[in-house]
């Protein structure tokens, strides 16, 4: 517990203070509301839970948001306004630990667990220095009786763990960040290309947030794996999915799953009418974008989500794809292969809104792209792009990736069935030759994770 505020400290020792209050909130109301007899308290312990916790993460996330439309309105409609922003950093992984207290004390609530009496373990399960600042947000029934019981170091889990966070790195430090180099590039100055280079712009910044937010997943997963401690699962190789009811049920995993306990099924999930279980859908998309950062660009990425996945709920065909694709064979079928690529390109389109700075700006990316690509435009700005700056090692790479996920897609991470059925000497050889790709082909300079923003 010390240890993980020593490492949320480290980032700004001013917002220890946030941490400890949620924890501090979170686990007397845990106590209160199961000694609580009767129902009216029990839900007014509950609200005092989620107002606090919503509260402080709506004020120093979304105030400015707020304020700045609600001026905008009023000028819109000819009245003069003026509205004061606040000049606040947001605190490093408020979302993730915000959800996480808070499913605590809803499940408390709902009588799923018992109250927990230990503070140091409370503490702990809060503040887990792995996944404290961008997730996977775990849930106290799966987390919690971990801290609860002794620990005691396991060579195999180890192991493994040191696998996965060797496949986190390279996917960081290889994939993410040399891709965000030129994702970076094309969408700040993309008034200055065109049709195909726009769209390697998006294929940059696709490849980026998946090597960037999936490469942390492993990576902390990983390492609690040193300390034995199970993290759930975040990403199922999402890119391989073939309908976007399927990419939401392996991508950010502890998020999607979250809002589907805590806001889809109390809503009614998929029972009631039709206009019922649609309104739900809606809600939940677009709380996910809202989620993501104050931003009408994130609201409408959530928005586009909703678009694609709606048809497959009015067809029946949004809970066809459970297993993972091409399960026991080498190769999809020319179907699957189909069904993903168009999946992927659904993504692609839908990432260009996530990244743009506004919703002018990704409508004008998006339309240059589009038009562009119809015109054959920027072809030549294309070929020069990856001639002189991308070169041919970070497209071989992304390949690389994605042909050891695919090989290892049934795993819980791509490396992981190396821990049998290869000698000895074949796995040395991939560990090293994936080290040596990490020191020859990595971006050393300092580049945030996108996901310590949320």
């Amino acid at each position: 517990m010390l240890a993980s505020y020593v490492f949320y400290a480290w980032w700004d020792w001013r917002f220890l203070g946030l941490i400890l209050l949620s924890t501090v909130l979170d686990f007397g109301v845990g106590i209160l509301i199961e000694k609580a007899k009767n129902s009216a308290r029990r839900k007014l312990l509950l609200s005092l839970s989620l107002t606090v916790n919503l509260g402080l993460l709506g004020f120093l996330k979304y105030y400015n948001f707020f304020i700045d439309n609600f001026v905008e309105a009023f000028q819109l409609l000819g009245h003069k306004m003026e509205g004061s922003s606040l000049q606040v950093i947001l605190p490093v992984g408020i979302s993730f630990y915000t959800f996480q207290t808070l499913s605590y004390s809803l499940d408390v609530y709902h009588r799923k667990i018992r109250a927990c009496q230990d503070f140091i373990a409370f503490s702990a399960f809060v503040c887990f220095f792995p996944q404290l600042v961008a997730g996977p947000i775990e849930r106290a029934s799966h987390l919690l009786p971990q801290f609860e019981s002794k620990r005691s170091f396991h060579v195999l889990e180890a192991q493994d763990g040191m696998r996965q966070i060797l496949w986190g790195l390279f996917k960081k430090i290889v994939i993410a960040d040399n891709c965000a180099i030129f994702a970076n590039q094309l969408f700040n100055h993309s008034d200055e290309y065109q049709g195909f280079a726009l769209f390697a712009g998006a294929l940059f910044f696709t490849f980026q947030i998946y090597g960037d937010f999936s490469g942390y997943s492993d990576i902390a997963i990983g390492t609690a794996r040193l300390f034995r401690f199970d993290l759930k699962q975040n990403f199922a190789y999402p890119y391989f999915s073939r309908n976007m009811a399927e990419f939401w049920r392996r991508w950010h995993i502890s998020l999607s799953s979250w809002f589907r306990d805590y806001v889809y099924i109390p809503l009614g999930g998929s029972r009631g009418s039709r206009t019922i279980q649609l309104r739900n859908i809606l809600i939940i998309f677009l709380l996910s974008g809202f989620w993501h950062g104050a931003n009408w660009t994130f609201i409408f990425w959530g928005a586009l989500h909703a678009l694609f996945f709606l048809p497959l709920l009015l067809l029946g065909q949004n809970r066809v794809y459970l297993q993972i694709v091409a399960q026991g064979k080498m190769l999809p079928s020319l179907h699957e292969l189909g069904s993903m690529l168009i999946t992927f390109l659904l993504a692609v389109l839908t990432w260009i809104f996530f990244r743009a700075d506004t919703l002018v700006h990704a409508w004008s990316y998006l339309t240059s792209m589009i038009v562009g690509l119809a015109a054959k435009q920027g072809y030549v700005q294309t070929l020069n792009l990856f001639y002189w700056e991308v070169g041919y090692e970070l497209p071989l790479l992304i390949l690389f990736m994605l042909l050891l996920e695919w090989w290892g897609r049934e795993g819980m991470h791509a490396l992981e069935h190396l821990k049998s059925g290869y000698s000895t000497a074949f796995r040395w050889l991939i560990y090293f030759g994936i080290g040596f790709v990490i020191f020859s082909n990595g971006n050393f300079q300092e580049t945030e994770f996108i996901y310590f923003d949320f």
